[in-house]
């Protein structure tokens, strides 16, 4: 079992960044690939990227170039670094992780193929 506990939301302005953190506690043979989700109210999950046991990453079009995943393997902790945050990016942020090695890190990412998932985080941008 792992517990995934995300931190680094918050309120920016336009143009700024923020970066977020995502804790996985506990085995961490069960994040093996992990990937980032938003969600605005009343809309669907969007998956935006994802990372895999090497570090191969994917973006969604609609922040690729702007967002950058990375993972810490030795604490166990994923990271999307934010940049030039859009008002559009004003949402709320879920990591997950599963413990499969492959067939889950495909671009969009689909909800199903990960078990387990963080709060939330929120992001706001003015």
């Amino acid at each position: 079992h792992v517990q995934l506990v995300e931190s680094g939301g918050g309120s920016v302005q336009a143009g700024g960044s923020l970066k977020l953190s995502c804790d996985g506690r506990g085995d961490p043979s069960r994040t093996n690939s992990m990937a980032w989700f938003r969600q605005a109210p009343g809309k669907e999950r969007e998956g935006i990227a994802t990372i895999d046991m090497d570090g191969t990453t994917t973006y969604a079009d609609s922040v690729k170039g702007r967002f950058t995943t990375s993972k810490d393997n030795d604490k166990n902790i994923l990271y999307l670094q934010m940049n030039s945050l859009k008002f559009e990016d004003t949402v709320t942020y879920y990591c997950a992780a599963t413990g499969a090695l492959w067939g889950a890190c495909y671009s969009p990412p689909e909800e199903g193929d990960f078990g387990y998932w963080g709060q939330g985080t929120q992001v706001t941008v003015s």
